[in-house]
Order: structure tokens, then sequence, then C-alpha cells
């Protein structure tokens, strides 16, 4: 197959020219062996190599011998290793002498040598539309950070073919499948974190059928600040609620393969007296996996377009985050108790900031530039100041935002990197 480009591979040079050794972290199948292929020199590829497994017991010098960058891949299955290449960092004094990959976080206690100094973290998601070739990416989101003006002529997505995309998913495995191949593929890949994958992560024996109802749970509750309370009672049974710690310790599983990844709340310091929601919105790593959970088709999405508009705000979610961590930025959403919600707030490192209402018509654009315009009001006279950009993300439609635009508008087959 060939390697598809991703934004990641600029960051990926980068780091290695900038720390002894990089971390490549994500769900398994987003990819990151094959971009850590592009990059290493020589490898080892733990989940294949049972002889190399062995080896890392016996004389890990052995396993870390090679061309440098040396990748090791799916490191977390002989989390010894990593204390071998933190040393063996120390030992070399140089850059970009390895790249780990691993597709579940480690309990705490195996980094406890964290590598600060030595390794770099980088996150890897699914395809965004731009690195599938599904958006032009002629509104660029680092232009709009920057607070550039931004056009794009007319980019359509039609809703049919959205909610195809959003049951496929951003999987590189589904490129060139049919969409009927790529729904059973993802249904497989749930199969396998619900049978076996949560309690290899847990370090104990989980339920499967309890995991397949959380998972149902979340997809039914995608894109929203769904309470530890509501997931428990929606997967108890025979009129018996599962106790929320139990439900807290599922979702951490979930979070250490890095299926689930919560978009935690933004926390502007702010004059006025409003009250702030800290519930972080939960989302899948990719909405095809809530597609999946919930074994439904293209066809049932566009007969409930209310719950349509959720999958779609979590894929444009999806695509932010792929874009924002290119430019060291994060993705928050803001929500108070009296009411005002905006979907996506943007901050980078050194403290620009844009916003963003996710929309799947053109008839709510103007409720979402009104929330847009809101919390600007309330931001203005505050250390973070005016906005880079305040826009609402459509399916199609032209594209125009930033310079004299109080609220612009993004077709998010226009947005890229």
């Amino acid at each position: 197959m060939t390697y598809l480009p991703r934004i990641t591979d600029a960051e990926l040079a980068d780091l290695l020219r900038a720390s002894g050794a990089v971390l490549i972290e994500g769900a398994r199948a987003v990819g990151k062996t094959a971009t850590a292929m592009q990059a290493a020199a020589s490898r080892v590829l733990l989940d294949v190599d049972a002889n190399a497994r062995r080896m890392v017991g016996i004389d890990p010098s052995a396993v870390l011998a090679g061309d440098a960058p040396r990748l090791i891949d799916e490191w977390q299955l002989e989390p010894a290793i990593w204390n071998h290449v933190r040393r063996a960092v120390d030992e070399r004094m140089e850059r970009g002498q390895f790249i780990l990959t691993g597709s579940a976080m480690p309990a705490d206690d195996i980094t406890r040598h964290t590598g600060a100094g030595r390794f770099t973290r980088m996150r890897m998601r699914p395809l965004s539309l731009c690195e599938t070739g599904r958006s032009n990416g002629c509104m660029s989101f680092s232009g709009l950070l920057a607070g550039e003006v931004q056009r794009a002529p007319a980019a359509a997505l039609p809703i049919a073919e959205l909610a195809e995309l959003v049951t496929v998913g951003g999987w590189p495995a589904n490129i060139g499948n049919s969409p009927a191949s790529a729904r059973r593929l993802n249904r497989g890949y749930l199969e396998d974190i619900r049978r076996t994958d949560i309690s290899r992560v847990s370090g104990k024996m989980r339920d499967p059928v309890r995991v397949g109802r959380l998972l149902r749970s979340l997809a039914r509750n995608v894109a929203t600040p769904v309470s530890l309370a509501k997931l428990a009672a929606d997967i108890g049974d025979n009129g018996r609620q599962m106790q929320t710690d139990t439900v807290a310790a599922y979702l951490d599983a979930l979070e250490r393969l890095m299926v689930v990844e919560n978009q935690p709340a933004w926390s502007p310091h702010l004059r006025s007296r409003a009250t702030l929601r800290s519930t972080p919105v939960r989302h899948f790593v990719d909405p095809s996996l809530a597609v999946a959970a919930l074994r439904t088709s293209p066809n049932a999405l566009l007969a409930d377009l209310r719950y349509f508009g959720f999958l779609f705000e979590s894929m444009v979610i999806r695509d932010l985050r792929v874009y924002a961590q290119a430019v060291d930025a994060q993705v928050f959403h803001y929500r108070e108790k009296d009411g005002l919600e905006v979907d996506a707030v943007v901050e980078a490192a050194d403290g620009r900031w844009a916003a963003f209402e996710i929309k799947l018509g053109e008839r709510w654009v103007e409720e979402g530039a009104a929330n847009l315009r809101r919390l600007a009001k309330k931001l203005a006279e505050t250390d973070h100041g005016r906005p880079a950009a305040l826009a609402v993300i459509l399916p199609s439609g032209y594209g125009y935002a930033g310079g004299r635009e109080d609220v612009g508008v993004i077709p998010i087959g226009a947005l890229g990197p």
C-alpha cells in the first residue's frame, strides 16, 4: 500500500532533531508504524518478533542496536525497554536515536523515569479530510490562528457523501475499501476492544457485555458532556445501575487505549460572574466508531439529522485536533451554566485563540454566529483579548474568515492545516 503523507510527518522530523527519542502514541490502526517507518533507518517490531521480545529480558542492547533513528514498534508489550532506551540516549548524547510507537498508554509506574530531556511525545489520530483528499485545504488553519484573511471558492460535501465519510472514518486501512467493508472492519475493531484490548490494558478482566453497553452509550451521547451518572444508568441491567467509579475505570481504560478522547473545558479568567461547566465533551477518536457501536448506516443517519449533526461535530473536532497539534495548540469546548455554548475553542501555547461553532446546515449559521459574538464580547476586556478568528464550520458553501469579518464561514471541505 502506498504511504499517504501525514501532517505529523513534519512534526516527527522536528522532534527527532530536538530530542534523543520520540514516542508516537495513538489508537491502534491510526498509522503510527507506517509514519515511523518513513523516518526510521532500522526497526524492530515487538508485536510480531517473539525472539526480540525475549531478547529484551536477556540482552536489551541487542534490541536497541541498529542504525538511528531505530524504530521500536509497540514498545509497551515489553515495557522494561523504556528505561534501556532512556539510558542509551544518555550514553550516546545524540539526538534522533529512537522512535517508539505504542497503541496503549502503560501504567504510570512503567514510565516512572519520565524521560524528561530524552523523550518527546507525539500524538497521532486518524486521517483528517485534508489528508484523505476530501478537503482541498485552501483555508489554512494556521493562517486563521495567525489572524490572516482566508477565502475559498464554494466547496461542497453533499450530505449523503458526508454521511458515508462519517461511517468509514479516517482509518488508513479503509482507504480503497468499499463503505460496507469499512463498516465491517470498524465493527471488528470495536469487538477486539470489547473482548480483549480493554482487559489487557486494565490488567484485569472486564465484562465484555458491559464494555459493549458503555461503547453504545458513548455512541448515543457522542459530542455531548454526558455525565458518569448518566452513563452508569444507561449501562445497568435488570434494574441495577453500575457504580460510577466502575464506569470511570472502564472509561480510563478506553482513554488509555486512545479510542476515546475527551474534549476538555476551556476556563478563561472572566471578570463576569459566569459559572463555567467543567464536564468534558466525550468523543471517540473517530466518529466512525460511534457509528460502528450502534451498527448503523449512512441511510439511517440521513433519517436522523439531529444525531447526524453530533457526528458531524465529532468529525470536525477530529480534524481540528489534527490541525491544531501542528501549530502547538489545543482544542477545548466552552459552556456556561447560563446557556452560552461554543463547540470548539482552539488556544495556542502563546495565548492566541480562535472559536468555532459547528453546524450541519446554513439555517443555523446565525445562531452559531451569535454565540461566537457573545463569547468574544466576554473575552474582549480580559488578558485573552480579541480572537484570531471566529467562524461557523459547515459541510458546504463559500469560505471567508479573518480580516474585518465579524464571524466567518468555513466549509469543512476547504479547511486544512
